[in-house]
């Protein structure tokens, strides 16, 4: 029988990704890029923290307040999330080329950041060391779920944001890409 335990990657793994997707995000966000651009990098992070946050809310620290040996950590970041989409109600209703727009991304980049290293610093090894390979397993497939349920709703926006915000960094990539296989072929025909 199908086990979508089986194939899912674990809770923890699944919260790093997530950790590093804003943090990759966050990277193409600058002062002097566009606004369209820096308004769909704010879109793709705000809706990004706001699922990351309903899921860890739901999901993770629930198993976490029974087996954690630093509740100061765990008891902590329920407010820090309030904090974040204190900011992200903020930032949604601020136009791009706002000075106060790039002020609230690197305050959200701030909150963010700071919570990230708590998480991956404690509560992930201990939930590592702790639930076991096959508990990890189960609770990531349960994330899945639960993610594909917050998402749906905001696919189309979710998808447009992330084309326009990397349009810049895909294209150099895809140049460089098509660049490089250019000059293998012409170097293939020169030595053929």
């Amino acid at each position: 029988m199908f086990s979508l335990n089986k194939l899912s990657p674990t809770i923890t793994d699944m919260i790093r990704f997530d950790h590093s997707h804003v943090m990759v995000t966050f990277h193409q966000y600058t002062r002097d890029k566009p606004a369209r651009i820096k308004k769909a990098l704010a879109e793709t992070i705000c809706d990004a923290v706001d699922i990351h946050a309903r899921l860890e809310e739901e999901l993770f620290y629930p198993v976490m307040r029974g087996i954690t040996t630093d509740e100061h950590v765990l008891a902590k970041s329920p407010s820090e999330h309030d904090q974040m989409r204190n900011v992200i109600a903020l930032l949604c209703n601020t136009e791009a080329d706002d000075p106060d727009h790039d002020r609230l991304m690197f305050e959200l980049m701030r909150l963010v950041i700071h919570h990230v290293a708590d998480e991956e610093t404690v509560l992930l090894p201990q939930a590592e060391e702790f639930l076991g390979q096959e508990r990890l397993s189960e609770l990531g497939a349960q994330m899945t779920r639960r993610r594909l349920e917050l998402v749906t709703p905001k696919a189309g926006k979710i998808a447009a944001n992330t084309v326009l915000g990397f349009a810049g960094s895909t294209a150099a990539i895809a140049l460089g890409v098509a660049g490089t296989l250019f000059a293998v072929k012409k170097f293939g025909q020169k030595h053929a």
